[in-house]
């Protein structure tokens, strides 16, 4: 039954293809063998093999499979204590070579971490006959030749024939280049006869030379002779080549017996690498499909996603959805003929052989496969117009056979189910056939003409409608498949583009019964419906695929984006960076100038500290601020009118200083340190105001001391920062004549208490220090005496 169904789904022409991807004719010898496997274990191992197989040509491109040839004869012959010939020991010497350099192929990839399991296993088994290969190749040359190296007794008995036949050539070529021999001779040349040195010597001049005739011309006008004086030599050469082919047939003899001692080993590599051959050859015809491994279950599910038929080009196939074995377990496919009917049947069936066999099918990617015990297929000619009786008892013969066999476990593909008889009692046949093989449990297609299996699946659970395609504009089928739609039988539509007359159609469908008619409506609604869901469908891709792109496009623009606000940053850290180092070049330039002024005037005089601190503020980096980022008044500090004694800062200074009095509405007398300048309202911001200012704002608050305050807390600033703090602060406290300052810098650590107290100790304006009493902070604070 199986070879039957074989045939019928052009298994054989499957394999034919197949086979042009074995490299020797040990992988060719495994096509011919396969044949589907009924058991889970041994097709799950053989996708397994062929998936390393495609792994493997998609990172390396190829396999090195060259070299191996079909040993086994010839190894069987030297076990028996027969001698090999040269070509056969070749043969195994090249086996040996092309095994042992897969083997390393597959260890090299090992090396570089590629997950691979059954080749690794396969390879194991292979024993590097690396001596018996070097022998062989020291023996022979790659023409087949045994070698002067191949023994010491060879090369003597050859350099003895190489000089007795340049003895005679050099005696036979005197007489070819005298006067008188060449009158006596045919043509001036030396040949053999009878492996002997001859010359071709003139009828009439026979007995001028003497020395025994060999052969003669087709005339009998020249004869071959071999002169008295060449004789001797020729003898000597004789022996000489009887002793070269006995140590030929030594060596060789020799060499048999290596082979034979290795024949376990040799017979093992040639079905290691004959089965190695088969796996790539399923690989390569796995790549020619476009093919992918399915997903397998023994529970009769199918799920094949865009299925071709590999015996049909891939410019004329129309890929095919098939889902089957959950929801439904019987297919009724209905439609026109030629029109792809019998190709999905035999779709579906010639895949699951294939992946019953171990090759991956031309299906995408997630495909699903069932695995089962039995395949059954009727499919016959039936695109022919005329069916005979013969043709029905046939069919009916082989489904009889199906229905004794067939169980749970198996596959039924009937292709015209009931056909060949009356249309009435085929199709009551039909429903009880697929009624039968649904009860046994087996999943089955079938294909029908017959409008009365349209409503079958309707009434029956778990039976599913499909059909084939027909375009009735163009009077062609598509050949796509529609699961859940039933097909038309688009007689009247197909009649009336073909100008048939309306008249004649209107009074056909008046001879059709009432549930015919709503059933033919029924599927063109669901057509209708099924074009509009596509449409809707497509259009709905278009937009995702064009959200897609948007997205990729916005994505992209953002990472260019955010490579350049990275670029421009480091310029910018870099540039502030130089700013800093600069101004603490500056910095120190200028704290050494202000200690020399000290050091040599002890009077200092206020104005020359104040300008010698203007330039340690100058000396710092000035950052261009956005606008943005600019310090504004609110719209309330703006609106404040401003008194004598109001805390405020000059912006374009940067500074804090106090009014002291109103010059007009446009400016303010303010005092800055020991400064007094005139500046524009606009580049006045306000601070604040002092309580006794609110109190009485016709006073004014006069002292120099008003804008810094008797402590600095330092308490939560970076040690570098809270340093370069204290020192201006102490400035800024000389400046303002304060006598007794109070730093707070906390308890914590002490880190930061050490470090004032290290500072203060140096700095040329601090008195002394103290710890804070009790109610001044305690070791968190220390209390600074100024000179």
């Amino acid at each position: 039954m199986l070879d039957r169904v074989c045939r019928i789904l052009e298994y054989d022409k499957m394999k034919g293809q197949l086979i042009k991807h074995a490299s020797s004719s040990l992988g060719k010898q495994r096509v011919e063998m396969l044949k589907p496997s009924f058991n889970m274990e041994e097709i799950r191992h053989a996708q397994k093999s062929t998936y390393e197989g495609t792994k493997v040509l998609r990172l390396k491109g190829q396999a090195p499979l060259g070299g191996i040839r079909d040993i086994r004869a010839s190894i069987k012959r030297a076990r028996i204590g027969g001698m090999l010939n040269e070509l056969e020991l070749l043969d195994v010497a090249s086996t040996i070579f092309g095994s042992r350099r897969f083997k390393s192929f597959v260890e090299g990839m090992l090396e570089d971490e590629v997950e691979l399991t059954i080749l690794p296993e396969l390879v194991d088994q292979i024993i590097p006959l690396t001596d018996l290969e070097r022998e062989i190749k020291h023996a022979i040359d790659e023409n087949g030749d045994v070698l002067d190296s191949a023994s010491p007794v060879l090369r003597t008995i050859r350099q003895q024939i190489r000089s007795h036949e340049s003895s005679v050539r050099s005696k036979l070529e005197s007489i070819t280049r005298s006067s008188s021999g060449r009158k006596m001779l045919s043509d001036a040349i030396i040949t053999i006869r009878n492996d002997r040195f001859v010359i071709p010597v003139k009828q009439e001049y026979r007995g001028h030379f003497g020395g025994m005739v060999h052969d003669q011309s087709a005339s009998g006008a020249t004869l071959f002779i071999e002169p008295n004086s060449v004789v001797q030599i020729n003898n000597q050469l004789r022996e000489a080549r009887v002793k070269e082919k006995q140590e030929i047939d030594r060596i060789l003899h020799a060499l048999s017996t290596l082979v034979s001692e290795a024949y376990e080993e040799l017979n093992t590599i040639v079905e290691v690498m004959a089965e190695i051959d088969f796996i790539f050859a399923k690989a390569l015809y796995s790549n020619e499909l476009n093919a992918s491994q399915p997903q397998l279950n023994d529970d009769g599910y199918i799920q094949m996603k865009k299925a071709r038929h590999p015996l049909i080009p891939s410019d004329e196939i129309v890929p095919i959805d098939i889902e089957m074995g959950k929801e439904y377990s019987s297919l009724v496919i209905t439609g026109p003929n030629t029109g792809g009917k019998t190709v999905t049947l035999k779709t579906v069936g010639l895949l699951t052989l294939m992946v019953q066999s171990g090759l991956q099918i031309p299906c995408e990617e997630g495909s699903t496969a069932a695995v089962f015990e039995q395949i059954f297929a009727d499919i016959g000619d039936e695109q022919s117009i005329e069916q005979s009786l013969s043709t029905f008892s046939s069919h009916m013969v082989n489904i009889v056979d199906i229905l004794d066999r067939v169980d749970h476990r198996s596959l039924v593909l009937f292709d015209e189910l009931g056909a060949g008889t009356d249309p009435t009692e085929g199709a009551a046949l039909a429903i009880s056939i697929l009624d039968y093989v649904y009860n046994v449990g087996a999943k089955v297609i079938a294909t029908t003409h017959y409008s009365e299996l349209k409503g079958y699946a309707y009434n029956r659970e778990g039976v599913m409608n499909a059909s084939v395609e027909f375009d009735v504009e163009t009077l062609r089928p598509t050949y796509r498949l529609l699961i859940g739609v039933p097909g038309r039988s688009n007689a009247f539509a197909i009649s009336k583009r073909l100008g048939l007359s309306d008249i004649i159609i209107e009074d056909a469908k008046s001879h059709i019964g009432a549930d015919t008619n709503k059933i033919e409506k029924m599927i063109s609604s669901l057509e209708d419906s099924r074009k509009q869901a596509e449409r809707e469908n497509e259009e709905a891709l278009r937009y995702r695929e064009e959200g897609e792109r948007l997205h990729r496009e916005l994505e992209q623009a953002f990472q260019k984006l955010e490579k350049e606000k990275e670029k421009i940053l480091k310029a910018a850290e870099e540039k502030a960076k130089e700013s800093v180092e600069k101004a603490k070049l500056e910095a120190e330039a200028i704290i050494s100038e202000l200690r020399e002024i000290q050091k040599n005037n002890p009077q200092i005089k206020d104005h020359e500290l104040i300008a010698a601190k203007k330039r340690l503020e100058e000396a710092q980096p000035h950052l261009v601020k956005r606008e943005k980022d600019k310090p504004k008044p609110s719209v309330k500090d703006k609106k404040k009118k401003l008194i004598p004694g109001d805390e405020v800062k000059v912006i374009s200074f940067d500074q804090k200083g106090h009014i002291v009095e109103k010059i007009n509405d446009k400016e303010y007398l303010v005092q800055l340190g020991m400064m007094k300048m005139k500046v524009k309202v606009e580049d006045l911001l306000y601070i604040d105001r002092p309580k006794q200012v609110e109190k009485n704002p016709l006073s004014t608050v006069r002292g120099k001391d008003s804008h810094v305050k008797t402590e600095l807390d330092l308490r939560g600033e970076r040690f570098e920062d809270a340093m370069l703090e204290v020192e201006k602060y102490l400035d800024d406290a000389v400046l303002a004549g304060y006598h007794q300052v109070s730093i707070i810098h906390g308890k914590g650590t002490g880190a930061l208490r050490k470090g004032v107290q290290e500072l203060l100790k140096r700095h040329r304006n601090v008195k002394e220090t103290r710890m804070g009493s009790a109610g001044e902070g305690g070791s968190g604070v220390t209390v600074v005496a100024l000179k």
